[in-house]
């Protein structure tokens, strides 16, 4: 078993997922690859072997009962104990559109936070006591802006990534006196490379809404959410704020690495964060 350490990637695609395992992989990490579907896998895994990166890829779906432990165990069977999580995973159909929060019922935020916050707990039962008994970890939650401006148009994804966020920075301050590391990455902007952002530019998508949040979420993640992008706006309109996946990537190190808890991209009012 090698002694490299071992990211995980819970979300794994084109755009944030792929960029976070490149990252890990230029400081010398170990990747494992998570996603609903295996059919990129090829793809993906061909990229970091060729950066000379050790990666294995699981197909798997975290929502489902048995899923995000079976993708642990397996990623861990081959590379050996996970040292850092990002946790990333998107929505099932990129392209539906949400409720509005005037029309959201205590139903619907049950089934938001079943897709969000529930995978987010339950990776925690797997990681963290280990990670607390090495003195040494981290695990980086993202969610959407709706975690900290109000966004109405997203529903029961607003309240739902709200609690995602305060989940992971309680956390984070119940273990770091343990040596461990768990922070927060907030996405509002549409990121590049991503499944939403090619949906939206070819003009699939039904909201030009896209993040950690809502339904209209990138589905190369594995939690559900969205990443809150630009308001409604149709393809060949004034471009949409995007964000490069290279500047998020870095961001997750830093708040792997300790340097940082918390860490906030806004690309509709970027002067404000």
């Amino acid at each position: 078993m090698s002694t490299s350490p071992t990211l995980l990637v819970l979300g794994a695609g084109p755009g944030l997922g792929m960029s976070v395992a490149r990252r890990f992989g230029k400081e010398g990490y170990q990747v494992g690859l998570v996603s609903r579907s295996a059919d990129r896998h090829p793809g993906y895994l061909d990229d970091l072997r060729s950066a000379g990166v050790r990666a294995v890829a699981v197909a798997a779906d975290v929502r489902r009962p048995g899923g995000l432990r079976r993708a642990v165990e397996e990623v861990e069977a081959e590379l050996g104990t996970v040292d850092v999580v990002y946790h990333g995973p998107g929505a099932d159909n990129p392209a539906a559109a949400p409720i509005g929060i005037l029309e959201t019922r205590a139903d619907d935020v049950r089934a938001a936070a079943a897709q969000v916050v529930d995978p987010a707990v339950e990776l925690a039962g797997l990681v963290l006591p280990g990670m607390r008994e090495r003195g040494s970890g981290a695990i980086v939650y993202v969610s959407g802006l709706s975690a900290v401006l109000p966004l109405p148009f997203l529903g029961p994804f607003a309240p739902a990534s709200a609690a995602l966020r305060t989940y992971a920075l309680t956390l984070a301050e119940a273990v770091g006196p343990d040596g461990v590391h768990v922070g927060s990455l907030v996405v509002g902007g549409l990121i590049e490379r991503g499944d939403i952002h090619r949906l939206l530019t070819a003009g699939q998508a039904g909201t030009g809404i896209g993040g950690a949040d809502a339904p209209t979420a990138t589905p190369e993640p594995a939690t559900g959410l969205p990443s809150d992008a630009a308001p409604d706006a149709a393809p060949g309109s004034a471009p949409m704020p995007v964000l490069d996946p290279d500047d998020l990537a870095d961001a997750v190190w830093r708040i792997a690495t300790g340097a940082e808890r918390e860490v906030i991209f806004n690309a509709l009012a970027p002067a404000a964060v």
